[in-house]
């Protein structure tokens, strides 16, 4: 029987090869529903303020939902890993990228630390995927679970990825934190 680990590591190949051959008409498809659902919740969730991430080429892409929350006037922080696991936050304003030390976008805006994603009203988190009990399966670093697992007064957490990317059962540990549901390129489901 595979250990844990083994397990995550086998899903997280299997769902990075998946990602691999989508097809550019595929994506260019999910981006404008992705999108839209994305900003359906913003609109349910009545948030003024929330986290995201900028999206690497083979994830579901959130940059035009970026473009739209800026033109909103929608606060949005990003975050940049440190060498500690944890993640400090900038805010998007459309401008330069730049990788941080895990070779993730990030902005160039003004830096701010740790806690200020306290103050926002919804969290988007990327995942390879998610399970029906709401159990997140990140991609192995443990930077959300960390940010999410030191919050006292968490809001809604939903992940962003693919249809199928959301599954009867994903392999969690202790540490792996739940998120509130996922939004996908078919809509949004609440868990």
């Amino acid at each position: 029987m595979p250990d844990l680990e083994s397990e995550k590591r086998a899903l997280r190949a299997e769902l990075r090869e998946r990602r691999r051959i989508r097809t550019s008409s595929q994506h260019q498809s999910d981006s404008a529903r992705l999108t839209a659902h994305l900003q359906q919740l913003t609109t349910n969730v009545g948030a003024r303020s929330l986290s995201a991430y900028l999206s690497l080429p083979e994830e579901p892409d959130t940059r035009p939902f970026l473009r739209w929350c800026a033109e909103q006037g929608l606060t949005v922080l990003l975050p940049i890993a440190r060498d500690d696991g944890l993640l400090d936050w900038a805010p998007y304003d459309g401008a330069d990228e730049e990788p941080d030390l895990l070779g993730m976008p990030t902005p160039t805006s003004e830096l701010r630390g740790p806690i200020a994603i306290n103050d926002v009203d919804l969290i988007l988190v990327p995942a390879a995927a998610v399970d029906r009990t709401g159990m997140r399966m990140g991609w192995g670093r443990g930077y959300f679970d960390k940010t999410l697992g030191s919050m006292e007064n968490c809001p809604p957490v939903y992940a962003v990825i693919f249809d199928d990317e959301l599954v009867d059962e994903v392999p969690w540990e202790r540490h792996d934190m739940p998120v509130n549901g996922v939004v996908t390129p078919g809509g949004i489901v609440t868990l």
